[in-house]
């Protein structure tokens, strides 16, 4: 029966006793006389060894024929045997082929990034791509774990919407029954009025930005956690972002190790990440984006990455080389998945060292003022190797609910959290404007239309108290703890400026 199968990640329970699998072909090694297929079934792999004296004739045939991603199930003994994947293989006395497979678009050779999103219904299967969304499911389940053991209330908020939460321009428009409306932003103003309900509250789901942007940071669509809690201040903000984001990264490092592994995710600077993080101010952080030091810093990092590239370089002139002689194909197959990743990491390091100069530059040129960019946060979370809050941040380059510094009216109660190692910002926050006349001036001068808002203000009239939220970008924090380079691998189906279809 199909409902009796034996996942492979429960093999190291089954040793000596015969079970079956089922799932595709993830590697193929035919011979004469024995078959090596390592088989995936979404929960690990395992190699699976069948001797044509074990099985009929014409079923060894055709197994020795599968292509990638063929599948079938396979019945046999469990042993142990530490040299195979997974630490367990199966001795197969029988199979069932349910899809033969040849040609499977998707080869072990190196592929565009253009080509991997065209087929993403079947790049989901890739093992990089199955270890980031067996994090991403740890990740998901930690989010819902801290909150709610931690008072919190989750609250759904509306998807559709007729206000606006962050920059109006990059809002989607949506024609709601011949009426106005957006797609959200964040859930947060919808939350505020919860919170002075419930007390602590959060919701989670999808949210959408309009930003023509194509950068490694963006999705249009991307998920995000945002807990609101009443009669709260900016450090109690802080002190709750940094034990929920250890919370995350100690959940992920109990659960998720081989896949981590796997993805070749820095684990012992994952280890470091527990409170307190490092806090700056704004005016902090632009004094240190202009000072030398960090000129210095850039310079000396420029030399690494050149140094790096020439490594690299060589690493992949030897492997050529070793490819043009006389060697056994499981080596030929191991050298040609070691070039995909090399060459990898030389286009990832080349990049490095053309935008050095480019950040080295806009930091020499930061003016007090404006918002930070993804060049000075990438700068400034280099230089930590834990996650560092940036607070107080000037009032105009920030949305108009955050809440003015009653000790310098030019900045506002706010926060980013910059995760280390170049990630930039994963969070961001603020204590909410709770003064009835400051919210109403603030709207009036960002022009929003004020019937729009009257529900809002109403909080302020009836009841008001200090309060305010965050929210953690999901995709971002994904790509941080497992060194993915660009967001967009962090979810299943990546919603891009040129990407709606699948």
């Amino acid at each position: 029966m199909l409902n009796d199968l034996t996942r492979i990640c429960s093999l190291k329970d089954n040793v000596g006793k015969t079970v079956t699998i089922g799932g595709w072909v993830y590697h193929s090694r035919p011979g004469g006389k024995v078959i090596f297929l390592v088989v995936r079934d979404g929960s690990g792999l395992c190699q699976c060894i069948i001797e044509k004296t074990t099985v009929p004739e014409e079923l060894f045939r055709q197994l020795s024929h599968l292509g990638m991603e063929s599948s079938l199930t396979l019945t046999g003994a469990v042993r142990a045997d530490g040299r195979s994947v997974g630490g367990y293989e199966i001795a197969v006395t029988d199979a069932k082929i349910f899809c033969p497979t040849q040609d499977y678009p998707i080869t072990p050779k190196a592929h565009g990034i253009d080509f991997l999103l065209k087929n993403r219904h079947l790049h989901l299967r890739s093992q990089r791509q199955w270890g980031i969304g067996k994090i991403r499911h740890t990740v998901v389940n930690a989010i819902r774990q801290f909150f709610n053991d931690n008072g919190f209330t989750l609250v759904d908020t509306p998807i559709l919407t007729g206000i606006v939460g962050e920059e109006a321009g990059s809002l989607f428009n949506v024609d709601y029954f011949e009426m106005p409306a957006f797609l959200t932003q964040t859930g947060q103003l919808h939350l505020e009025c919860a919170a002075l309900s419930f007390g602590k509250v959060y919701c989670f789901g999808p949210t959408f930005r309009a930003e023509k942007s194509k950068t490694r940071r963006h999705l249009t669509e991307f998920w995000m956690v945002e807990p609101e809690v009443a009669f709260v201040t900016l450090p109690d903000l802080l002190e709750i972002a940094e034990n929920f984001v250890s919370f995350i990264v100690k959940q992920v490092l109990e659960k998720n190790e081989e896949e981590l592994k796997t993805l070749g995710a820095d684990i012992e600077s994952l280890k470091k990440i527990t409170p307190p993080f490092y806090r700056l101010t704004y005016t902090q952080a632009s004094e240190i984006l202009t000072s030398q030091k960090t000129q210095d810093f850039l310079a000396a990092q420029l030399d690494e990455f050149k140094k790096l590239k020439q490594e690299i370089e060589n690493k992949i002139a030897a492997l050529e080389i070793e490819t043009k002689g006389q060697i056994k194909q499981w080596r030929q197959d191991k050298i040609t998945a070691e070039l995909i990743d090399l060459r990898s990491d030389l286009a990832e390091i080349e990049t490095k060292i053309e935008n050095n100069p480019k950040h080295a530059k806009l930091a020499s040129e930061f003016k007090w003022g404006g918002d930070l960019g993804g060049s000075d946060e990438t700068i400034i979370s280099l230089m930590y190797d834990k996650p560092v809050f940036v607070t107080h941040y000037p009032r105009d380059a920030k949305a108009f609910y955050m809440k003015q510094d009653p000790e310098n009216p030019k900045v506002v109660q706010n926060f980013d959290m910059l995760a280390p190692a170049g990630f930039g910002e994963i969070i961001g926050g603020s204590v909410r404007e709770d003064i009835y006349e400051k919210l109403l001036a603030r709207i009036n001068e960002e022009g929003y239309k004020l019937e729009n808002y009257q529900w809002y203000l109403d909080l302020r009239r009836y009841g008001s108290v200090p309060h305010g939220g965050f929210g953690l970008g999901v995709e971002r924090t994904i790509a941080w703890l497992t060194g993915e380079k660009h967001i967009r691998q962090c979810i299943a189906f990546p919603r891009m400026m040129d990407k709606i279809l699948i």
